[in-house]
């Protein structure tokens, strides 16, 4: 058992490079004499060749249920086909809701953005979004992937946002969405933003659109301090600015959750460096410090930063990925971390860490329902049909088969475009329709019974895939508008 004053610590190695850059942390944590009792479990490839499609053995999931704690290496996942991520099950197995991925300029590590004095943190939301991986094939040829973005989810992304900035001392927050496009989804994180904004007055806020949000990181970086947004934009952004000071190997993350905190780099496994000591692991001692301000070892993380800064200051170890591997001049990974144990205790000269104090997560209630409309109604139905027709021809077979029903054709779009009734516009149609059907009476609340009706008529001539019900919430449309539909 561990002593009283002792943290416990899953250690999950990883794939790759993961061992190596994961033995690196362990022994400069070690080497602060911080009190940490590491509980070394496995995941990932040598987990999916045991036949366990997570990824994830019971006994890792057991022990991270206990100690609430994760430093993990890089894990390596097959790509386009069979298992899940290993990464993304741990993440989403935990509500580790959200992915704090700091960069900042280091010193003797040159880019074309050296002297700019980046400094910033992307916090993206790490379990929902197009990462919740709910996929299916509509037909043969056309697949779908499900975009869930959820209040709840919106609501404490933002707020450990805001919650960080204050306890870095940071001064802006900026979010970046793409809603000018998906105003429901990627819209709800802007509004709630706007919302929330509103209770840290001591913190500027500002809307960012995501594409001009990547623009303006290449063109001035210097203007970010935090940016909140989406998973699959953060997941994005966050390779961006790791770039902007030196690439990955200095990239490391934390994926906070109410009740589990998994530290890990950014990096992927890199297996054509594996077992060459010659990776550099700096990203992965990195989230080893974020690990120990999550765990209260305020002075043993700023004793570790503080070394890490002062021998990339001296610039005699440099590793492989700064010179070239090739070059003659790379430090091996045991020497560099040599290197930072031996300046611990040191403080840098050209460079200062900040004075960071205890991150507050926001935990909102356990209740699924967040939001209760005063009002709802049923209004029409998407149904999404498999068919060969062409527009022309499908729309007045649906509307013949809707007579004497609830509810009418208003249109029909292919892939989020209007192709019946015809505007005059040139679409490549593929095998997949939406067809949207509204009540005919417009003052009308539908029932189920209504689509079941219209829907068991379409069923006997046409293969339909899935239907969507069109619910109006407070007198406002829960849905979204085809491209040229009125």
């Amino acid at each position: 058992m561990p002593a009283k004053a002792d943290k416990l610590v899953t250690l999950i190695p990883g794939d790759g490079i993961g061992p190596e850059c994961i033995e690196s942390a362990r022994r400069i944590i070690d080497a602060t004499g911080v009190g940490i009792v590491w509980e070394e479990r496995p995941a990932g490839e040598s987990v999916f060749k045991r036949g366990i499609p997570s990824g994830v053995p019971p006994e890792t999931i057991e022990s991270i249920r206990k100690t609430r704690c994760v430093l993990k290496g890089p894990l390596g996942t097959p790509v386009g086909y069979g298992e899940k991520s290993a990464n993304v099950t741990l993440r989403k197995l935990f509500e580790t809701f959200a992915n704090i991925r700091p960069v900042r300029e280091l010193p003797g590590i040159k880019t074309p953005y050296s002297g700019r004095n980046i400094d910033l943190v992307v916090v993206r939301e790490n379990v929902e979004d197009l990462y919740a991986g709910i996929e299916h094939m509509q037909t043969p040829g056309v697949a779908q992937c499900l975009k869930l973005i959820s209040r709840k989810g919106c609501e404490k992304i933002v707020r450990l946002a805001f919650e960080l900035a204050r306890s870095e001392g940071r001064k802006s927050v900026a979010c970046a969405t793409k809603s000018n496009i998906m105003k429901l989804t990627e819209g709800m994180l802007k509004r709630t933003f706007e919302e929330i904004a509103k209770e840290y007055p001591d913190i500027q806020s500002w809307h960012i659109i995501v594409d001009n949000c990547a623009h303006q990181l290449v063109k001035k970086p210097e203007q970010f301090d935090i940016i909140v947004t989406t998973n699959m934009n953060g997941d994005i952004l966050s390779d961006l600015t790791s770039a902007l000071i030196g690439g990955l190997g200095f990239a490391p993350s934390a994926n906070l959750g109410n009740e589990v905190a998994i530290f890990e780099a950014v990096h992927g496994t890199a297996p054509k460096y594996a077992g060459k000591n010659v990776i550099n692991p700096t990203a992965v001692i990195l989230s080893g410090v974020m690990m120990l301000r999550y765990l209260g070892e305020f002075e043993a993380a700023s004793k570790i930063e503080n070394a890490i800064l002062v021998t990339l200051e001296e610039g005699k170890h440099k590793t492989g990925d700064v010179v070239g591997y090739d070059s003659g001049l790379a430090t091996s990974t045991t020497a560099y971390t040599e290197a930072i144990i031996n300046n611990l205790g040191r403080t840098p000269k050209t460079i200062s860490t900040r004075a960071y104090k205890e991150l507050k997560i926001p935990r909102l209630p356990s209740d699924p329902v967040l939001v209760r409309p005063s009002s709802r109604r049923l209004v029409g139905a998407d149904i999404f049909l498999e068919s060969g027709l062409m527009p022309d021809k499908l729309g007045p077979a649906l509307e013949k088969l809707a007579e004497g029903t609830a509810l009418k054709l208003k249109m029909i779009s292919n892939r989020g475009t209007q192709v019946y009734p015809d505007k005059g516009t040139m679409i490549d149609c593929v095998d997949h329709y939406r067809c949207r059907f509204i009540a005919r009476n417009a003052s009308g609340d539908l029932t189920d019974d209504d689509i079941f009706a219209l829907l068991r008529r379409i069923a006997a001539e046409h293969r339909w895939v899935h239907v969507e019900k069109l619910p109006e919430f407070n007198g406002e449309p829960g849905f979204t508008k085809a491209q040229g539909e009125d």
